[in-house]
């Protein structure tokens, strides 16, 4: 976890890129669901929940071809259908985002959100928030060349903004590909949580309001 002495070395943030499912909302119920719905399709094996967390964070395109072969987009198409089935009334924001996003709204700092979950479905769930306000860009799996942990999305979530991938430019995620996008954008990364001790963040954190308090204490300074 960061310490004072993190502190005094961290770029003050003038970007700061969300990861979606995991990090400022809860999905990952439903998203396992799904999954389980395309194996079933296929005559595959249910996923326990731990099978399915190996596979978090990773783009469908680039994965499914590997899991099912040349009927890879009929299961994309099955997983994407029982997602949507119930993921609005089913969202949940992760404790402590409301009050991150109403502080971040009263600074000068871009948002914007980076997700390997398809893009149109990422907007919706933004909408259903009525969080379009707090972000530039919602950049979603298939709105650039190549997913996380590929840079693309970064530098497409800054199109819209007068900002460069780097330094001061924080990523937050709550998974190893999030750490992976960030560090190939040449951005600061911040893990929340406790899990994939492998990775290897600039900075960890247990959760959004010691986010929230980071970022406030940069300001402070």
């Amino acid at each position: 976890m960061s310490t004072k002495a993190d502190l005094n070395h961290l770029p003050v943030p003038k970007v700061l890129l969300f990861d979606w499912d995991g990090t400022l909302v809860d999905t990952h119920p439903v998203l396992a669901a799904a999954m389980n719905e395309a194996l079933k399709a296929f005559g595959k094996d249910a996923w326990t929940f731990e099978q399915w967390s190996n596979w978090l964070g990773q783009s469908a395109r680039d994965v499914f071809p590997d899991l099912f072969g040349e009927d890879w987009e009929e299961a994309r198409r099955i997983y994407l259908d029982a997602y949507s089935m119930y993921h609005l009334e089913r969202l949940e924001l992760k404790p402590g985002a409301a009050d991150l996003m109403q502080f971040l709204a009263s600074t000068t700092v871009y948002l914007g959100v980076v997700s390997n979950k398809t893009g149109d479905i990422l907007r919706c769930e933004v909408a259903h928030l009525n969080w379009e306000r707090h972000f530039g860009d919602v950049i979603g799996a298939g709105d650039s060349d190549r997913d996380k942990p590929a840079p693309d999305p970064v530098h497409a979530a800054l199109t819209r903004s007068a900002h460069v991938a780097g330094p001061d430019v924080w990523f937050v995620g709550d998974n190893a590909v999030d750490v992976d996008c960030g560090k190939a954008a040449n951005c600061t990364t911040i893990l929340i949580g406790d899990g994939y001790p492998d990775a290897e963040p600039n900075h960890r954190l247990t959760d959004l309001k010691a986010l929230q308090t980071l970022i406030s204490g940069t300001f402070q300074r």
